[in-house]
Parts: structure tokens; C-alpha cells; sequence
């Protein structure tokens, strides 16, 4: 674990819009939990270009949890039931805005289950202190130790900036045709502002075609603490 206590930086600042997401409204009645490899295999019948693309990725479909009501179920045949406000995410170049147009109006199916894409708009990057991948690709025979020392030797290389916080979290599979692939939840805190970027620009680690590696804001870090 990298855990070393550090005062609250503040972010007033505003994103350049060289690498942004672009949210699809989307029709789906349900969708497999494992479904990423069916989504990037689809996407790519449309846009060819994107899984070559430096800082193209495909986000995996998430839907919204509640303490309240519908719990994520964690195993990977059962499914998740997309509402109204769930979207389809790509992020892309700005230079690529105009060719995800080719998207809009069609129908991919996802082992079986449809997903009518409608209109999409822009979303920008955020320089939040902390951001988070759902997904890293990561080695089973590696531990969780490792496998910080290397994200955290990628970062420097990429921004020249020694990461003094991040944790580890679930870990999930993915099922490809060349064999399954294992991911790791990863959280990254106390950024500055350009490196918070580059790290959602370039992303981190393997595979962002099937959603890994891609890094969201999360909103806060403050109350939680690093266990022993």
C-alpha cells in the first residue's frame, strides 16, 4: 500500500478538451455483467480506429447501485438492467469527436441482448485530487504490492510524478476469446492537477478497449482510512 499523509490540495482549474468522453443515450433491457469483449468487439464493427488509438478506450457499461434497492450482483451470468439514464461511454481525441457520429442510430447485440444507441454529447475530464479504474488488468501471480510498484513506476515515466497514494480494490474477470483476463480495482489520491490528467488522457496499464484502465473523479477520499 502507498498511504503517506499529505495536507488537501485545492483544484481550481480547467480541463484542455484534447481527450474527453463522449455518453451515448443508450435503449438496453439488460446486459450481462461480463460484458465487455461482446461491447468492444461491436463497437469496433462501427469505429474500426478506436482500439488503435493512444488514448481511445471503450468504458464497460456500469449501473448505478443502491443501499436502498438493487445491489451489482457479483457473479459474472447474471445481468444488469440499464435504465433510461444509463449511457455507453467512449473516451477519445478530440480529432476523433466527429467520427463516433457513426455510432448513432445503430443496434449492436451483446451476447443476445440489444443496445439501440441514440445521440451523444461531450463530457470533459475532471482534475479531481483522486480518480479511480473500475478495471487494471492485473497478474494473479502477482501480489497487490507489486503490482502498486509497477503502476507506480508507469505514472513516473508518464508524469515524472512520484504517487504517494493508492489502493487496491475488487477484483473481477473478464472473458476474452485468447483466455480470461483479471482486474483490480485501483484508486489513486492526493494528485496535482496536470498529473490527475495525464493519467485520464493516456490511461494506465492494458486493454482500454475492454474498459481497463481508465480512470473517473471520485468524489471524495477524506473520511476513508488505509486498513492494516
Amino acid at each position: 500500500m502507498f498511504w503517506e499523509e499529505e495536507d488537501d490540495k485545492t483544484l481550481p482549474f480547467t480541463s484542455p478538451d484534447t481527450v474527453f468522453d463522449v455518453l451515448f443515450s443508450m435503449r438496453c433491457k439488460s446486459l450481462p455483467i461480463d460484458h465487455a469483449w461482446a461491447l468492444s468487439h461491436q463497437i469496433q464493427k462501427h469505429l474500426p480506429w478506436i482500439a488503435d488509438e493512444k488514448c481511445a478506450g471503450i468504458h464497460q457499461i456500469h449501473v448505478a447501485e443502491s443501499n436502498n434497492g438493487w445491489q451489482r450482483p457479483n457473479t459474472d451470468n447474471a445481468l444488469l438492467f440499464p435504465s433510461k439514464r444509463t449511457k455507453l461511454i467512449l473516451r477519445i481525441p478530440s480529432d476523433r469527436y466527429t467520427d463516433v457520429q457513426g455510432l448513432v442510430g445503430k443496434t449492436i447485440d451483446i451476447d443476445g441482448h440489444t443496445i439501440d444507441i441514440g445521440n451523444f454529447k461531450k463530457k470533459s475530464l475532471s482534475n479531481s485530487g483522486v480518480i479511480f479504474a473500475r478495471h487494471m488488468i492485473f497478474d494473479e501471480t502477482q501480489s497487490e504490492d507489486d503490482f502498486l510498484a509497477v503502476i507506480a513506476s508507469e505514472i513516473k515515466a508518464k508524469t515524472s510524478t512520484k504517487i504517494k497514494k493508492m489502493l487496491c480494490g475488487k477484483r473481477h474477470t473478464i472473458k476474452t476469446p485468447k483466455g480470461i483476463q483479471n482486474t483490480i480495482h485501483l484508486m489513486i489520491a492526493d494528485l496535482d492537477d496536470q498529473t490527475s490528467l495525464i493519467i485520464q488522457q493516456q490511461g494506465l496499464g492494458l486493454n482500454r478497449e475492454l474498459g481497463c484502465g481508465l480512470f473517473l473523479p471520485h468524489k471524495s477520499i477524506k473520511t476513508l482510512k488505509p486498513t492494516e
